[in-house]
């Protein structure tokens, strides 16, 4: 396992993280997770994953847990969460990064993780309704508090993340390092277009989640909807559009090909892709069975392989020009 700095902070992170979406709670328990998260570490993964919204809150208890029994050196790995859409409908508690709701928040996870601090808290979507300034302050003080050691957001266009950067430096705050935004081989529009110049002139951190597009790169798709499958879950009914779309399983069956060239799987090309990307901090992979993280984790020794040759063909089968990434 490489590590890799996140942006310009003094930690750094496994290039292969675990997180807890949609599985934890929805899919497994403390005890299977206790075994992901054992495997995920035992093979040189730091960073675990995770957000408040996550099954209601539910998804950091099964962390948590797992973590009291898995009793690791708490200066030896990293734990994240999120704030924005919140656990109750109230007027101040949902779809906000008020100073209220983030300091009710962090005081929330800490608990459901059996925690005395988080690594990194995010602003898990921006709020057009706040002023950046009050949420920058709220999390500026978190921080100074010591419930958390960084800050960061999540799917925050590059003008919104500089504004946040700039009040921070002109009141001597800790400023946001890190953006946790989708990306993979279909997702590409802010990691390789508008974000681009953005992270030259910050160095800021990326943790990117869904590598494997809601699983279609796996290839598991490509005959329908499997019923153990998250496409199948209950409350997930907005993936059909996108794990059906038979112009996108075209194009994964098309990889087929590449990945066999490699001795890689499917996951382990679209995961290996995504190490490929400079700006990418860590790709954080998700798992409902240990033998899928031992598959992924496999994905380490596929990038490598992966030539600019690779690159190219991989860039004609998903239509992408030169010309337009560099616009």
């Amino acid at each position: 396992m490489e590590y890799r700095h996140l942006g310009k902070t003094g930690i750094r992170v496994s290039e292969l993280s675990f997180g807890s979406w949609v599985t934890f709670h929805n899919q497994v328990d403390v005890k299977p997770a206790v075994e992901m998260m054992a495997a995920a570490y035992d093979a040189g993964v730091n960073f675990f994953d995770n957000a408040e919204v996550y099954a209601g809150g539910k998804s950091e208890e099964v962390m948590g847990k797992a973590l009291k029994e898995l009793k690791w050196r708490r200066s030896s790995y990293l734990v994240s969460t999120k704030f924005f859409w919140g656990l109750n409908d109230g007027i101040n508690e949902k779809n906000t990064l008020n100073r209220k709701r983030l300091i009710e928040g962090i005081n929330g996870s800490l608990e459901r993780f059996q925690l005395d601090y988080v690594d990194l808290i995010y602003c898990h979507r921006p709020d057009k309704t706040t002023p950046i300034e009050e949420t920058v302050w709220a999390m500026h003080n978190i921080v100074e508090w010591g419930k958390a050691m960084y800050w960061g957001t999540s799917e925050w266009a590059a003008s919104e993340i500089i504004e946040a950067i700039q009040i921070a430096e002109r009141h001597h705050l800790h400023k946001p390092v890190v953006e946790q935004p989708q990306y993979n081989m279909f997702e590409r529009k802010r990691l390789e277009g508008d974000y681009v110049r953005f992270y030259k002139d910050y160095n800021y951190g990326t943790t990117i989640w869904s590598p494997l597009a809601s699983g279609l790169l796996t290839g598991k798709y490509n005959n329908g909807i499997p019923k153990d499958s998250r496409g199948a879950l209950k409350g997930y009914d907005w993936l059909k559009d996108l794990l059906t779309d038979e112009s996108k399983i075209a194009k994964v069956k098309a990889l087929e090909p590449i990945a066999k060239d490699l001795g890689a799987t499917l996951s382990q090309l679209a995961l290996a892709w995504c190490l490929k990307n400079p700006f990418v901090s860590t790709v954080i992979t998700g798992a409902s069975r240990v033998e899928q993280v031992h598959e992924n984790m496999r994905a380490a020794e596929i990038a490598p392989k992966i030539t600019p040759e690779i690159m190219e063909k991989i860039d004609v089968i998903f239509e992408i020009k030169k010309d337009e990434d560099e616009d």
